[in-house]
């Protein structure tokens, strides 16, 4: 018998049980087990395991790493060529670095380490099928029980849900979503002369679709080329990625992977937890709206849960734990949700007028450098449209002109799989 149980014969109770170990949950995992709590990390896959992502590290995400992790970078971007569905393209260059490029499966392994290095047990291919707060399962009202697809129980004072966009912890706590987008993405193995033409730079490409962009981020000799629309425009989507791949001059090249994913924001009021279960990162549908950017999100949300679910974890009645909890909410909706407000108006505005945003990224020298602040991690978008007069008046104007239109219809049913990403490698 353990140690760490309390008495012969009784099951061991967790301080705090992670479920997923991407970068919400090890970042979460890490935080609670720095404080020397019991942690246990649950991760249904074996690592290193496939993400849809791109794989960019902004400033934000640097600075949430904890610390002294050292990034596995395949590259450091230093310029960016902007285009407008293919056309009007032009490249802005910059002497520092602009933002960092990653494998995931080697990012969020590296991640994993140190959450165990820190003291979290991690536990991988283990399915949770649900999480009790009261039933058979549940010895006292301090304790959640977590079920696995297996049938066995795990016991903890405070549960964190980090298990991705289809999360099942989200749905116990009832996540609402208002936004709900498609990511299509291949990973193209190319040739050295073409890495090398792609090295330290990287292409966004404004799309066809409202709100939709593509995006080239080279990896050595692999390039990572993905799209990203409303849910809802499936086919386009597809036929949107399959002419930006065209247009590059990779249509030769055979992607050793193609995968989808749904992203999913979080509506306003949507709830943070439940009695003493908290959901972070994608689970909790934390990711900037505008870029649908959700590494920095899953990090800073992810050690946020960490840090409460430890005091909800000693929390000895309802009261004290819903108290904690709350707490989580309000550091989360005045920090991430902030941005996650401006970010939704900024999607609006350039569902609208894409044209206008690539002439005052490509053309304006304050935008450039607004774009670089946000992605060196020096201003976040709220900070900037808070600091410019012009940009909160043209943001309102937006507002305005959005609110006066007619409700959109509803989006139809998912194009990928069962709410879960689709992965297929060759």
């Amino acid at each position: 018998m353990s140690s760490e149980q309390a008495a012969e014969g009784e099951q061991q109770v967790w301080d705090v049980v992670v479920v997923g170990a991407g970068p919400a949950g090890a970042s979460a995992a890490h935080a609670a087990a720095c404080t020397g709590r019991r942690v246990l990390l649950l991760e249904k896959a074996e690592l290193p395991r496939y993400k849809t992502c791109g794989g960019g590290i902004i400033g934000p995400s640097r600075d949430s790493l904890p610390p002294g992790f050292e990034l596995p970078l395949r590259d450091r971007v230093h310029a960016v060529t902007f285009s407008l569905n293919g056309k009007l393209t032009r490249t802005r260059r910059s002497k520092n670095t602009l933002f960092g490029l990653v494998d995931r499966p080697e990012f969020d392994a590296a991640l994993v380490e140190s959450a165990k290095d820190a003291g979290a047990r991690v536990r991988t291919g283990v399915t949770v099928s649900r999480v009790e707060q009261h039933g058979a399962n549940v010895p006292d009202r301090r304790t959640v029980a977590v079920v696995l697809a297996d049938g066995e129980v795990v016991l903890a004072r405070s549960v964190i849900g980090a298990d991705g966009s289809a999360s099942r912890i989200a749905a116990h706590v009832g996540v609402k979503v208002d936004q709900v987008d498609l990511g299509l993405e291949v990973e193209i193995p190319v040739p050295e002369t073409v890495a090398e033409d792609w090295a330290g730079r990287v292409l966004i490409d404004w799309g066809p679709l409202p709100g939709s962009y593509g995006w080239v981020f080279p990896k050595g000799d692999t390039l990572t080329v993905g799209v990203i629309s409303a849910r809802g425009e499936g086919a386009a989507t597809k036929r949107y990625l399959d002419d930006f791949i065209g247009r590059l001059g990779l249509a030769g090249f055979e992607p050793a992977i193609s995968s989808g994913h749904l992203t999913r924001c979080r509506a306003d009021d949507s709830p943070l937890s439940r009695g003493r279960v908290l959901v972070c990162g994608d689970a909790a549908g934390l990711l900037e709206p505008w870029t649908r950017e959700g590494i920095s999100f899953a990090l800073r949300s992810g050690r946020l849960a960490g840090e409460w679910a430890v005091r909800i974890s000693e929390a000895q009645d309802a009261v004290d734990a819903r108290r904690q909890a709350l707490n989580y909410a309000f550091a989360i909706k005045a920090g991430l949700g902030v941005e996650m407000g401006v970010g939704r108006r900024m999607l609006a505005a350039f569902a609208r007028r894409p044209g206008m945003f690539h002439a005052a990224v490509t053309g304006l020298r304050p935008a450039w450098r607004a774009f670089a602040k946000i992605t060196r991690g020096q201003a976040t978008l709220a900070d900037l449209v808070r600091a410019h007069p012009v940009a909160r008046r043209a943001l309102d104007a937006f507002d305005r002109a959005e609110a006066s239109r007619e409700t959109a219809p509803a989006v139809p049913p998912a194009e990928v799989g069962d709410q879960e990403p689709v992965v297929e490698r060759r």
